[in-house]
């Protein structure tokens, strides 16, 4: 495989991007997205990242503001004495900086979609992906009543999602899924907790078997492997982590230790699609289900979350909604479903680029950083 010349930059630029409604979490609400882009400028190609970081430290411990100051001080110049632009070598290059997964991750997208795109070849078949389209699954936020919730997921069935998700938290799980099951029956259906619970909540937990759910997703403390194992013992749905996954050898760990049944894989929680790969192959290798999750990403990390959806292990929905779930205007054109099923961009590298007008209007910052 030929190689593509060396980088001549990183431009950063930030962006705030209005949500079409309010996103609950148990961790906050968010109305508007912050996100870092990456362009990476070689004299062959450019290629795109995208930062999964969110504006304050409440999923996980990144943010924005520490991510430009990590890419700006360590990682792009961490690159410079690169020949040529590889992202094996790129991936080797970061590996020294422990932790800042998230940035490490934008800056591997961008500079890999830079080598596809000069190279001609999809993101879809360096990954190894198997099929051309993927199942999608919408993420339903905590809301005000169980009848707007209600009315939410109606129209989300309506048009076509494959899956769905409800956010929960203590005093909004067991009437709200029993309000959906009452509602639309069978259908699949799962939750997920970001973490808000304890050891001490595993009787209200345990209601959630009466249900039928697909899975829990992560229901305690991104550190608490063991305690995920013992409410593992107590519960007959399975238990996915997301949060605790933060590589394949936590992967392997919370695996072992019998943590999970289940594993969402998020290529910005583990450092890239090259790890998430890795993930995949190793739960694949354990007869563990894999799903790839969101995190509201535009259309460029919509794209390569689509491929990643697409590989043979990935055996349930992900969280590869609309562009119109999230945004009013996306920054490329919009990545839509057809009959519950996103398309996985066939053209070289992502397969999208952003809209030089849509992205003008979102940006509130710009950083060339020189090699």
């Amino acid at each position: 495989m030929g190689k593509v010349s060396a980088l001549e930059g990183i431009e950063m630029r930030r962006l705030r991007l209005p949500l079409v409604s309010p996103f609950r979490t148990s961790f906050g609400t968010q109305t508007t997205k912050d996100v870092l882009i990456l362009r990476a400028v070689t004299a062959d190609a450019e290629g795109w990242g995208e930062c999964v970081a969110a504006q304050h430290p409440l999923y996980a411990s990144e943010y924005v503001g520490a991510a430009m100051i990590t890419l700006r001080d360590f990682l792009v110049p961490a690159l410079r004495d690169l020949p040529a632009i590889d992202v094996n070598l790129v991936s080797a290059a970061l590996d020294r900086f422990r932790g800042h997964r998230m940035s490490k991750a934008a800056l591997e997208m961008a500079v890999w979609d830079a080598e596809l795109r000069g190279l001609g070849m999809p993101l879809s078949r360096a990954l190894g992906a198997v099929h051309t389209s993927v199942p999608s699954g919408v993420s339903v936020g905590i809301m005000d009543t169980l009848d707007e919730l209600v009315t939410a997921v109606g129209a989300y069935l309506a048009d076509g999602y494959r899956r769905i998700k409800l956010k929960i938290e203590p005093g909004w799980d067991v009437a709200a899924v029993r309000a959906i099951r009452d509602e639309f029956g069978d259908i699949p259906l799962q939750v997920d907790a970001n973490a808000a619970y304890t050891l001490a909540d595993v009787d209200q937990l345990r209601k959630l078997d009466d249900f039928d759910l697909l899975l829990i997703e992560q229901p305690m403390a991104e550190e608490n492997v063991l305690g995920h194992a013992e409410l593992a013992r107590h519960l007959r749905t399975p238990i996915c982590l997301d949060e605790s996954i933060t590589s394949a050898r936590a992967a392997a760990d919370a695996i072992r230790l019998g943590a999970c049944r289940v594993v969402n894989i998020k290529a910005g929680r583990v450092g890239g699609y090259l790890e998430a790969r890795r993930v995949h192959d190793l739960c694949q290798a354990h007869d563990v289900p894999v799903w790839c999750g969101g995190m509201v990403e535009t259309g460029l990390g919509r794209a390569a979350n689509a491929a990643l959806a697409a590989l043979p292990g990935m055996r349930l929905p992900g969280d590869i909604s609309a562009s119109s779930r999230f945004y009013h205007q996306d920054i490329t054109p919009p990545l839509e479903l057809s009959d519950g099923y996103m398309s996985v961009p066939e053209g070289p590298g992502l397969g999208v680029t952003p809209d030089p007008e849509a992205l003008a209007a979102a940006t509130v910052h710009t950083e060339w950083l020189p090699l």
